[in-house]
């Protein structure tokens, strides 16, 4: 039964029943006017608001609504491969309350008027809250800032800037970035690519690339970017967010520079915590991927890095794509993947059942941290009497195999399909309202 607006104007109040606050102890949770009212055992028996909807989650994990920094949105200019609507609705059976949309859209998301626009056709979807992300120069061409104090005092309030999918090269620019944004609080997430020690690359420079035949991606055109923005951001005592770090040396960096109190974050993908580049000898272009899939020892130490708080958080870089960009030769393929309706599944799998993780954690990269990069203070609150109603319940018992006609993405592009993953969401709640019930979408 979907849960439906009461004559006031908000949502039925609900009971979640039994759950396992972060994993811990079990607990009921009420629901009521938006916000979390009440957190107690037996909640029942103290008496519930008048019509107040019962939802057993014994064994199900309580966690507050996930929150992505990364995030291809693709409106405006490329609705044929997702929407603010498709993309949201995909974000909400991920277990997602707020996705921040990247900036490279047609037009580039680089003034006040668009951001806005996205925003307000976020609100208008209502699926999860759509936080804009502004770009950092104008038309993601690297040469003069966009309009960085006109977005952040937009009504999209944004605090976030990238030119992701275009490194921010020029170090000139790139100090100027750091320094404007200290004025309100911002930080510039850099997508870190080397442009000229990656012309024509295809995958990750290594064994395989070299018996494939493929121009390689080395992993030190991330890994010289991030040292060089580590110390601009030093320099100017300004913010510096590391978008989807690949390598073992970039974790290596990142833990040196927060080791000498940098103010530097990171986040790594579902996807280079699971895959390699060995997925690319059946040149299948699912796995092609910017920055690309790297080796084993890559993998394994950007697990150990977020185990360890190197990296900060999860982020999903969901980046949907028409079928007829992956479906052509390796060479002339789109990169990128989409990830929103697989994201916590791939960290339970990686992370949480290899005991590498707790769900305290989780909560903590998936939700909490983020929404601190991004300033963001509606979202990755605790659950807590008075906090808004972005809640998970999540059950981590299932094992199901993906299956993209089951997503809501408008895209099909995961390399996941066929896998078989642990887990089930089995509510999610956005601001009081029911979005997801045991994996189905709830129309209002």
């Amino acid at each position: 039964m979907t849960t439906q607006p009461t004559p006031h104007g908000t949502y039925r109040p609900i009971l979640v029943r039994g759950g396992s606050l972060y994993g811990d102890e079990t607990c009921d949770l009420l629901i009521d006017g938006g916000v979390i009212s009440a957190i107690g055992t037996d909640l029942e028996a103290a008496g519930l608001p008048e019509d107040t909807e019962v939802i057993d989650a014994t064994g199900c994990i309580l966690l507050p609504g996930l929150v992505d920094l990364h995030t291809h949105l693709r409106e405006p200019g490329g609705e044929e491969s997702e929407t603010v609507e498709t993309g949201t609705r995909a974000a909400a059976r991920g277990g997602f309350t707020a996705v921040h949309a990247m900036a490279n859209t047609t037009p580039v998301a680089d003034t006040a008027g668009v951001v806005e626009q996205v925003a307000r056709t976020g609100d208008a979807a209502g699926w999860c809250t759509v936080r804009p992300i502004g770009a950092v120069t104008v038309g993601l061409a690297g040469e003069r800032l966009a309009e960085l104090d006109a977005m952040a005092n937009s009504r999209a309030k944004v605090r976030v800037f990238s030119d992701d999918g275009k490194c921010v090269h020029d170090p000139v620019l790139m100090r100027r970035a750091l320094e404007y944004v200290k004025a309100f609080d911002g930080v510039i997430a850099q997508h870190a690519q080397d442009p000229r020690l990656t012309e024509n690359a295809q995958m990750h420079e290594g064994v395989v690339s070299a018996e494939l035949g493929l121009t390689g991606w080395p992993a030190v055109a991330e890994e010289s970017v991030i040292a060089r923005d580590v110390l601009l951001a030093h320099h100017v005592g300004s913010r510096l967010h590391v978008c989807h770090l690949s390598t073992a040396g970039s974790v290596d960096i990142v833990r040196w520079a927060k080791q000498r109190g940098i103010a530097v974050t990171a986040e790594v993908t579902p996807h280079h915590l699971l895959l390699t580049d060995e997925e690319v000898r059946g040149f299948d272009a699912r796995y092609k991927v910017n920055p690309p899939l790297r080796t084993q020892e890559d993998v394994e130490a950007v697990r150990q890095g977020l185990a360890d708080g190197t990296i900060d958080i999860v982020a999903t870089d969901h980046a949907p794509h028409l079928r007829d960009a992956k479906d052509r030769e390796w060479d002339q393929a789109a990169m990128g993947m989409t990830g929103l309706e697989t994201a916590l599944p791939i960290v339970q799998h990686t992370m949480v059942d290899t005991g590498a993780l707790t769900w305290r954690d989780v909560a903590r990269v998936l939700s909490e941290t983020p929404a601190m990069i991004a300033r963001d203070e509606d979202h990755g609150r605790p659950l807590a009497v008075g906090s808004p109603a972005h809640l998970l319940v999540w059950d981590p018992r299932p094992r199901r195999v993906v299956d993209t006609a089951e997503h809501a993405s408008r895209s099909t592009n995961s390399p996941f399909v066929g896998l078989e993953l642990p887990g089930l969401n089995r509510l999610t709640v956005h601001d009081g309202r029911i979005t997801v019930r045991d994996g189905a979408l709830q129309e209002r």
